[in-house]
């Protein structure tokens, strides 16, 4: 997963910060650094933000069933207790 807009915000900012009249190198630089932001994002284990949503989705679901379930238990123990 590579979050794009941010890799975009950072090399804009670090061109920006390179002295005036040096476009080709600002233009390596900016290169330079989009790769390796690039492959250093690349090897952290992330996920989407899509996928974060679906398990998030997955595990309120588990969430109300173990619920369920522990007020089911706490039932049948209340009709077994003599």
């Amino acid at each position: 997963m590579t979050d794009q807009p941010f890799i975009d915000r950072l090399v804009a900012d670090i061109g920006r910060h390179l002295p005036a009249g040096l476009e080709q190198l600002r233009d390596e630089v900016e290169r330079s650094a989009r790769a390796i932001l690039q492959e250093g994002i690349s090897r952290l284990d992330l996920i989407s933000r899509e996928e974060f949503d679906i398990q998030q989705q997955v595990l309120a679901r588990t969430r109300e069933k173990l619920e369920a379930l522990e007020k089911e238990v706490i039932e049948l123990e209340r009709r077994l207790a003599p």
